[in-house]
C-alpha cells in the first residue's frame, strides 16, 4: 500500500471512528497532495507525497515556534497535534548520531574540505536523508565538519 492510499484507508477509518480533528488534518494534507496532482496532471509517487509531508510538518513548526513567542497557547496544543498526526506517516527520523555517521561518509565520498565544498555535499547528502532528517540539523552538521 502506497501513501496515498494509506491515508485514504486512515482517513475512513477517522470518519468511523469519529476522530474530527484526525479526520481534519489527514483532509489538509490529501487537499493539499490533490492540488499537487491536478496541476500536474497525473497520480504522485511515494517520494513527492513524503516531500508535502515533509514541508506540511516544516510549516507547521515553523508556525509553532511564532505562537510560542506570542504567548498562543491555544494554538499550540492544536499544531503540535497536527505535527504528531503528520508524523505517523513519515520515515522514522535519524538521530544525530545517524545524521553524522552520513555526513562523515559523504565527505569521503565527495572529497569535500571546506566551507567552498558545502554546496557539492549537501547536493549529495541530502537524497540520502530526504524525509528522514530535517534539512536544516543536516546543514548544521555539516558546518560542524567544514570548518
Amino acid at each position: 500500500m502506497n501513501l496515498s492510499e494509506r491515508l485514504n484507508e486512515d482517513m475512513k477509518q477517522a470518519m468511523r471512528d469519529k476522530a474530527k480533528f484526525k479526520l481534519s488534518t489527514i483532509r489538509m494534507v490529501r487537499s493539499t497532495i490533490k492540488n499537487l496532482e491536478i496541476d500536474l496532471k497525473r497520480d504522485l509517487d511515494d517520494t513527492e507525497v513524503l516531500d508535502i509531508l515533509s514541508r506540511e510538518i516544516k510549516q507547521r513548526k515553523d508556525a509553532l515556534q511564532e505562537f510560542e513567542k506570542a504567548g498562543r497557547d491555544d494554538l499550540t496544543s492544536n499544531l503540535k497535534a497536527e505535527i504528531e498526526i503528520i508524523s505517523e506517516y513519515l520515515p522514522t527520523q535519524l538521530s544525530e548520531e545517524e545524521i553524522k555517521v552520513l555526513v562523515k561518509q559523504t565527505i569521503q565520498e565527495t572529497g569535500a574540505s571546506s566551507k567552498a565544498d558545502m554546496g557539492k555535499l549537501m547536493s549529495a547528502l541530502m537524497p540520502k536523508v530526504k524525509g528522514r532528517a530535517d534539512g536544516k540539523v543536516v546543514n548544521q552538521t555539516v558546518q560542524q565538519f567544514l570548518q
